[in-house]
């Protein structure tokens, strides 16, 4: 494909719909990037915005699309006010594996030993009976980066539109190439029945004087707790509630959260609430990033089902859809 064919479509206007484009866009292509809702409204405003991979498979590509979104964000983190993106130290956490932290295969040990910096933390570093890491990586503040994605892409001569298709096969009949990354709507839209919500809630307090953040969670865990300081206040988490599609905040449950919070960071609770916040993670056993041909002619590469680790993988995965762009095959 050329950047004289059609206009490329991309359905999904969250973070990876938004650096598909982007990277399409500032590739030479034509863009139009399709979305129900504003990126404010999207599941990506209400992600945390820490860099790193959480609850997403294949775990070998994840790594990967992970170290690619790591070094994309550090350069945009050398203008946080514009781009939201900032390096923060801090510690993530789990229960300590029987037999000790190297016990068994990790499935991040290459994420583990790529990060600058990264280092096993000290037992005064976290909580009895865990074991975890430290590492500086990137902390991003959602609203404004979807902000700054926006405004890039228009930049790069995109263009942003507020549609909605009832299937691939009508989009397809609008562009030579769709990009899908619809998330949870793919469920739908593909259909793709095993696309289903974690469901994450949060509630955001006035900053205490939180420097770090710090995650601790345990694979598979329903309850988790991270606090993730953010110039609006400290996001503190969390749940992860598979197949939960509720998102109404739990007042039981949003008391629970800032209780785990506190046991680390005492000040949290008393610290004012200022928002109480429910999203949905687009889950899928593994994320699918592939190519198909649809009805009627059209090339279809999906981007979808990054469960948490949305903005992490986010470049990353853009790169391998610009690859699967220029290598559209004849029909």
């Amino acid at each position: 494909m050329t950047s004289e064919a059609n206009d490329i479509l991309v359905i999904g206007g969250g973070v990876i719909g938004l650096t598909s484009a982007i990277t399409l866009a500032e590739g030479g292509y034509r863009v139009r990037l399709v979305s129900r809702d504003p990126a404010a409204d999207s599941t990506s405003a209400v992600a945390g915005g820490l860099c790193w991979p959480y609850r997403i498979r294949p775990h070998a590509p994840a790594v990967r699309w992970s170290l690619r979104g790591f070094e994309v964000l550090a350069q945009l983190a050398e203008r946080p006010r514009e781009t939201g993106a900032r390096m923060v130290a801090g510690t993530m956490t789990e229960p300590a594996a029987p037999g000790g932290p190297d016990a068994g295969a990790d499935p991040l040990a290459a994420w583990y030993s790529a990060v600058p910096g990264l280092r096993r933390a000290r037992p005064d570093e976290v909580s009895e009976g865990h074991t975890g890491w430290r590492a500086l990586t990137s902390l991003v503040d959602m609203p404004t980066h979807l902000h700054y994605l926006e405004e890039r892409l228009r930049a790069a001569g995109g263009v942003v539109e507020r549609a909605t298709f009832t299937s691939l096969t009508e989009a397809g009949q609008e562009a030579a190439v769709v990009v899908n990354c619809s998330g949870l709507g793919a469920r739908e839209l593909v259909p793709d029945p095993q696309v289903h919500p974690v469901q994450g809630q949060l509630v955001v307090v006035a900053d205490p004087g939180v420097e770090e953040w710090y995650v601790s969670a345990a694979p598979g865990a329903a309850d988790t707790t991270y606090v993730l300081p953010q110039p609006y206040g400290v996001v503190v988490g969390g749940t992860a509630h598979e197949h939960a599609w509720s998102t109404e905040p739990d007042p039981a449950v949003a008391e629970a959260i800032v209780a785990r919070a506190a046991r680390r960071f005492p000040a949290l609770a008393d610290a004012e609430i200022l928002a109480h916040r429910v999203g949905l993670r687009p889950a899928r056993p593994a994320v699918r990033l592939e190519g198909e041909r649809l009805p009627g002619g059209a090339w279809c590469v999906h981007n979808y089902g990054h469960g948490g680790a949305g903005v992490t993988v986010a470049w990353g995965c853009a790169d391998e859809v610009g690859r699967l762009v220029r290598e559209v095959p004849v029909a």
